[in-house]
């Protein structure tokens, strides 16, 4: 396997920022003036490899991944390492190489992440659950030198083998022509070689990319260093006081940017990982039950689910869940009704309420939600981590971007190490979010990312306004009502359509409106959609149209249609 400039050898290859944000006389001056900072010594260099190895030598027999009744110590989960680098290596995957993994949430997760970063390749997580068509874009795109396919029973072999739960990625990948790798069996005859220490820097390399939602119907993927990953581990090391004796749940998707923090910060400081299942994440009752007799001190959640658990909890009488000491949300807007339920039913938890975008290495804030906050009408999302500037921009009519004077609603931008190299073999995309930062000539990137979120400063905190474009999040899951949109309007019987997102918070559901140039049932159309994308992002209601309304310049009128979604009116099933 040859690593080339295909393969992203290193981040100015396939990433490569270019674009300079234009900006109106003294913006540079005014704009830092009222910038929110945090400056602070942090370990961007270092491997969590290494850290890992140092925690095996001084206590081989901690445990360090639990899954159900299994438990991995920091001894075995690094001989699970060993033996997948071995693995990896015998399929030629080197330095620079983008690799798909494909798997549940999983004490296998961490050990497929640990062996790339030990060979200096890059991890690109896909969801076993992808349609096909998805993950051979997700392939195509990112030029992924190989495809490890760790969901099965462990056996060794290639694509097609029994015990597989990944058949749309590895038919993807043979379909694109990308080798498949399924892991040998633990046990496997044959000691694997010991795991060479690796002390250089390690802050430039290319750590992993998320694909998220695209505005041209097609996926995007951020990339990000290594410095940007380790950074935000050490913010969130920092802000909850993490230490040996915390046990951290794993219960996010891993096609999402929290998982990356939830899997190795525990593995950093000496922890331990607690890998929570879909089922349990399903029912609360469940939920409650993992998390309480594992002794889970910190968990994150969307907040749906964090309303869910306290009620549960609540429900179930007290002495639950009395080790669990924070309770962070994220994925969408926390409001502050479902904060004072974790506040009023779990009063020894701290409400910790997280910020930020998969471009700039996840949280760019965190809040600690306090009662003075409950009467607010809607929840900061806090002060910037370690190591991270936050500028409030308004754009000028004349094009050029200005500061936000105080008490001023502006477009949030982000600066410092946790921006990401932007995204993966996309340079059109990344011109038009990644800039050349022109506020701090000392900055560990060099990166400016423009997030498309409103916000306000004051007094220190951020307060998030919503959208400046038209992503959304529903259920937690962040996507581009336009990629949903380039996806339906490909069906031969559509004439027109849109899609809008009816409801707030727990109660959102998107609604997709269209109109027909041939008859055409909303199961067929769901179908599609379901055939592209993630479940998620298929409609729940569907309303066809004799026309779509428009504004005075022709465009679709989505205000009309958000109005409209909200009156009752037959729908077209």
């Amino acid at each position: 396997m040859t690593t080339s400039q295909d393969t992203q050898q290193d981040a100015g290859r396939a990433v490569r920022v270019r674009a300079e944000l234009p900006l109106a006389p003294g913006t540079v001056t005014r704009a830092n003036a009222l910038a929110l900072r945090k400056a602070r010594d942090a370990d961007t260099r270092t491997g969590v490899l290494e850290y890992v190895i140092r925690h095996a030598e001084q206590a081989p027999d901690r445990p360090a991944v639990s899954e159900g009744e299994r438990t991995l110590t920091y001894r075995e989960l690094l001989e699970r390492v060993a033996a997948m680098r071995d693995a990896l290596l015998s399929r030629g995957v080197r330095a620079g190489d983008v690799v798909a993994a494909v798997g549940p949430r999983s004490t296998g997760t961490p050990v497929v992440f640990l062996a790339l970063e030990s060979l200096g390749a890059s991890y690109l997580p896909i969801d076993p659950g992808w349609p096909e068509v998805r993950v051979r874009d997700v392939l195509n795109r990112s030029r992924a030198a190989l495809l490890l396919d760790y969901s099965g029973a462990g056996t060794a072999g290639e694509a097609g083998d029994a015990g597989s739960t990944a058949g749309a990625a590895t038919a993807a990948a043979a379909a694109e022509g990308t080798p498949t790798l399924r892991p040998p069996a633990e046990g496997a005859p044959g000691p694997a070689a010991p795991l060479p220490r690796n002390t250089a820097d390690r802050s430039r390399e290319t750590r992993y990319t998320i694909f998220t939602s695209g505005t041209t119907g097609r996926p995007k993927g951020a990339t990000v260093e290594h410095q940007g990953m380790l950074n935000h581990l050490w913010a969130k090391v920092a802000d909850l006081s993490l230490g040996p004796d915390d046990v951290v749940a794993f219960t996010a998707p891993l096609v999402f940017d929290i998982s990356i923090w939830q899997m190795l910060c525990p593995l950093l400081t000496g922890g331990r990982l607690v890998v929570v299942d879909d089922s349990a994440m399903r029912f609360p009752r469940w939920l409650v039950g993992t998390l309480d007799t594992e002794g889970v001190t910190v968990v994150e959640l969307v907040p749906t689910v964090v309303g869910w658990l306290v009620d549960e909890a609540r429900r179930l009488g007290g002495g639950l869940l009395q080790r669990l000491r924070w309770l962070l949300s994220t994925g969408e807007e926390l409001h502050p009704a479902v904060a004072a339920r974790v506040l009023d039913g779990l009063p020894h938890v701290a409400v910790v309420n997280a910020y930020g975008p998969t471009e700039c290495s996840d949280d760019v804030t965190h809040h600690l939600v306090t009662s003075a906050d409950l009467a607010r009408p809607r929840l900061p999302v806090g002060s910037p981590v370690v190591n991270t500037a936050l500028y409030l921009l308004v754009h000028g009519a004349d094009g050029t971007w200005r500061a936000a004077e105080p008490g001023e609603s502006g477009e949030l931008f982000v600066g410092g190490t946790g921006v990401g190299l932007g995204y993966l073999n996309d340079p059109g995309t990344t011109d038009r979010a990644f800039f050349l930062d022109p506020f701090d000539p000392a900055s560990a990137t060099g990166r400016l990312y423009r997030t498309g979120d409103l916000a306000r400063f004051d007094e220190g905190l951020v307060h998030y306004l919503g959208r400046g474009d038209r992503q959304v999040k529903v259920a937690g899951v962040r996507m581009e009502l336009d990629e949903i949109e380039a996806v339906l309007s490909r069906h031969p019987a559509v004439d027109k359509c849109a899609v809008t997102v009816s409801g707030e918070g727990d109660l959102a559901e998107l609604v997709a409106h269209y109109c027909l140039r041939s008859p055409v049932t909303p199961e067929v159309l769901e179908e599609v959609l379901g055939a592209a994308l993630p479940l998620p992002m298929v409609p729940r209601r569907w309303r066809e149209w004799d026309a779509l309304p428009l504004t005075h310049n022709g465009k679709i009128d989505h205000r009309s249609l958000q109005a409209a979604a909200a009156t009752p009116r037959k729908e077209a099933r």
